[in-house]
């Protein structure tokens, strides 16, 4: 007699069956063991589908609930279908539409009448009302403007308000603050201005007066860059940053008293040479030693504190490499010996040469003991060591590393550009970057507008800010307009003389 397999072909045990070479006792053995398996299975099944319950609730009801007919069910048709492809619109609620003026007006807390200048004002006439919310006491107010003009005259601007806009200029200037300074959110800086001013001011309307403004100072902007390009010192620095979802740079560039930062632009010579033309810039560019720097300016000056970091880092890294430690300390002794040098004010010129030509002296006896090249049997921190020794005698050989001390004016860090990129960064780890490249052109054009004010201003307040910004829209001339106006004064005396 043939022993059977728990594991059986059906085909094969039908064959043996007809043949006579298996029993009525085998069959049945087989029936029993095939019902105990069964049965064991379908126990597996009813527990596993218990714990997938757990995390997906419609299994349970999927299993329940069974199809008698064989017509599929309406939410299967191709109608449903076709619904779902189009995917689920949005309800908007109907608007309500843009309020009359006269309504606006009637509204108003209080009003005042503007007239022409050196016009006498029985011969004015009443041509347009406007109502302009605006920050009084902290509280927004609601003003109705009554404008008056000469027969055949031009209307006379509203003191503040920049034109066919019903916000005040205080009202930009804060809301801009609040979003690209601080760096809160549109939804946050309106709730902020609702709360303290009590100001109704909806996300929509944030953002529309946040582009009103970013055109309002487009020009400023221009004017920024190209104070920039003349001037005799300008640091620079640069982070990542996304518009949409394609990452690209912010780029960060400050002078003494303007501040020019670029979002969303990209990396490369040709962002380089747009804010600073070679054919242009003469001055000192002080940064650190990305390639994009390299063999740009007729002076330079690289950034210390980069350099210094990688040296401690390795130090720390390596507690047992005794030899990073030493680095490290003649290093640290040779640059605190240059600032002592750059803030000498008895050194004269040659006495200041003097001075650096000792210091490169002494940074060519550390670095000479040392490997300039790495190679393959050496350990990370070794190449990183090496990498480091090579970049400081490059450095060394373009005369970048003590400029500071020849120039007592020129800083030997990057650190206010690395402290002005901080908020920024922060920003963009939130999320909060920009979607389109219109929105990171405005956020350029009003935080250098802001950060140049900073530059310039004795205290940078919202009544600061504000006397300066009135001044521009009264005089019809800004701040940055008065210094390119004084500096091509300058530029022409000099090639007068010249």
């Amino acid at each position: 007699m043939s022993v059977i397999p728990v594991g059986v072909d059906v085909r094969q045990l039908r064959q043996d069956a007809l043949n006579g070479r298996v029993s009525v006792e085998q069959l049945l053995d087989v029936i029993a063991k095939q019902q105990q398996t069964i049965q064991g299975l379908s126990r597996d099944k009813q527990h596993l589908l218990a714990r997938l319950a757990q995390y997906e609730p419609e299994v349970t009801s999927a299993g329940s609930t069974a199809q008698s007919s064989a017509t599929p069910s309406q939410s299967y048709g191709l109608d449903a279908e076709v619904k779902r492809r189009r995917g689920r619109r949005r309800r908007r609620k109907p608007s309500p539409g843009r309020r009359p003026t006269e309504l606006k007006f009637a509204d108003a807390e209080r009003t005042e009448d503007v007239y022409p200048d050196g016009v006498c004002r029985a011969d004015c006439q009443l041509v347009r009302k406007r109502a302009v919310w605006r920050l009084q006491d902290g509280r927004a107010v609601r003003v109705g403007y009554r404008i008056f003009a000469a027969p055949g005259g031009q209307e006379p601007r509203l003191p503040g308000v920049t034109p066919r806009c019903e916000y005040g200029i205080e009202i930009l200037v804060v809301l801009a603050f609040l979003v690209y300074i601080i760096g809160i959110s549109l939804d946050k800086a309106c709730a902020v201005l609702g709360f303290f001013c009590q100001l109704p001011l909806a996300k929509s309307q944030a953002d529309a007066l946040l582009r009103q403004l970013a055109h309002h100072w487009d020009g400023e902007f221009d004017i920024l860059c190209a104070l920039l390009a003349h001037a005799a010192v300008v640091y620079m620095d640069e982070t990542s940053w996304k518009v949409g979802t394609t990452g690209c740079s912010l780029w960060a560039f400050a002078s003494q008293w303007q501040r020019v930062f670029l979002f969303g632009c990209r990396k490369d010579d040709a962002t380089l040479n747009q804010i600073l033309p070679p054919d242009v810039f003469d001055g000192i560019g002080v940064s650190d030693d990305a390639s994009v720097y390299r063999g740009r300016f007729a002076q330079a000056q690289k950034c210390w504190a980069h350099l210094l970091r990688k040296v401690i880092r390795l130090a720390l890294l390596n507690p047992r490499k005794k030899t990073y430690q030493r680095f490290l300390d003649h290093l640290l002794a040779l640059y605190y010996d240059a600032k002592r040098a750059a803030a000498d004010g008895r050194l004269g010129e040659e006495g200041r040469k003097n001075r650096v030509a000792a210091l490169e002296g002494r940074l060519c006896e550390l670095l000479q003991p040392h490997p300039f090249e790495p190679t393959a049997n050496m350990t990370a921190p070794e190449r990183d060591f090496t990498n480091l020794v090579n970049e400081l005698g490059r450095l060394l050989e373009a005369e970048e590393l003590f400029t500071f001390v020849l120039q007592p004016e020129v800083e030997a860090t990057n650190n206010k550009m690395e402290r002005a990129l901080r908020s920024p960064a922060l920003d963009r780890k939130a999320g909060r970057t920009n979607q389109t490249a219109a929105g990171a052109h405005r956020r350029s054009v009003i935080v250098s507008v802001l950060e140049s004010l900073r530059a310039n201003l004795k205290t940078f307040t919202l009544t600061t800010v504000l006397q300066e910004v009135g001044r521009w829209m009264k005089e019809g001339i800004s701040l940055f307009a008065r210094q390119w106006q004084a500096l091509q004064a300058k530029l022409e005396a000099e090639a007068n003389t010249g």
